[in-house]
Formats: structure tokens, sequence, C-alpha cells
């Protein structure tokens, strides 16, 4: 596992669409999943989203964390945490930070699919409620980076090397297989 420079990680906020937002509101943390794009002019992280959950914990607590990772294979991976602030981008004439917030989302592919599902979910609940867009950025304050790419230094022990042979947990299997052998395996309700 290798540490990332800053250069690195922001590198890796550039090139991901998907990441993982979390913001926490009288000591519960809350995770979703957010399409961002970063903008390297300015260092920050856009989004868009409509108002919710989130946006009512970010408003009272703006510090946030940003997750994205990118995985390959069980050895091969990249993971960047950003920790940083939640700044909502007014909806007013000539706001330029917004402008410049729709200006970087639109240069990615499907960036408007977030705000297309809302609005889908939004017609179902209740069609008469006002839609409104909340642009956003993250000012990130710190960022770190993980990487595990490449074969393992020459005395490592591999994951192939500490897992059982191949028969040694048929014995599991069985117990286990016996265990529910004519009972339903449902969730409770």
């Amino acid at each position: 596992i290798r540490e990332l420079s800053r250069e690195e990680c922001l590198r890796v906020l550039a090139g991901a669409r998907l990441a993982r937002l979390a913001c926490a509101h009288e000591n519960q943390p809350y995770v979703v999943p957010v399409y961002l794009a970063y903008d390297e002019a300015s260092g920050f992280l856009y989004g868009f989203t409509t108002p919710g959950q989130k946006v009512e914990w970010m408003r009272v607590n703006p510090l946030v964390c940003v997750e994205v990772d990118e995985v390959t294979a069980y050895d091969r991976w990249v993971s960047v945490t950003a920790l940083g602030r939640y700044e909502e981008l007014p909806e007013t004439p000539g706001c330029e930070e917004r402008l410049r917030a729709w200006q970087v989302l639109k240069t990615q592919p499907v960036w408007w699919e977030p705000g297309s599902t809302a609005w889908a979910a939004r017609a179902q609940s209740d069609a008469a409620a006002p839609f409104s867009l909340i642009y956003y950025r993250i000012r990130i304050e710190h960022v770190t980076g993980r990487e595990v790419a490449g074969a393992a230094p020459p005395n490592a022990i591999s994951y192939a090397e500490t897992a059982p042979p191949a028969g040694r947990l048929g014995w599991l299997r069985r117990a286990v297989s016996r265990g529910f052998r004519g009972k339903s395996v449902r969730p409770k309700t």
C-alpha cells in the first residue's frame, strides 16, 4: 500500500464521477452516493442536488467528507478521501460561482441524471411540490489517498497462500447446509 501525493489524489478526484459524500448532524453520520466534478482551476468539487436530508444536514454542519475509489482487482485499487466544507451556491442573478458549477458539471457525460431521477421521484410523490436544484461546491481542506497497484514484494505472503486448500472447508459447507435444511430463509419483516 502506497500513500498518494496531494497531486495524485487530486488527479483521482478529477477522474471520478461517483463519490460518497458523508455529513453529520447531532453525532449521527450519513453517507450518500453523489456525482461530483473536480475543477482544477478553482480546486473545488462541484455538484448539484435537490432539497432533502443531506442538504438540511450540511446547512447545519457544513463539514463534510468525500470518498472515491477505483477497484480493478483485490490487489489493484486506489482510494481518496477529501475533508472539506459544503458551500451552497445561491440562485441569484449573476451568481458567478453557480454558473461556474454548471459549466464544470456539464462537461461530464450524463451530469444531469441525478436531477432527472429526483424529478421523476417528485412527480410520483407530490407533483405540485416546487422543484428546485441546489448547486454546491466542496472546498477541499485536506486530501489523502492510498493505492495498491502491482505485484507484492518478494517476501510478502499472497492471499492464495493464506486460503485453506479447496477441500478443507467442505465440512463447513455441509454444516451450514444441514442447519437450513427444511427451513425457510426469509428476512423477518
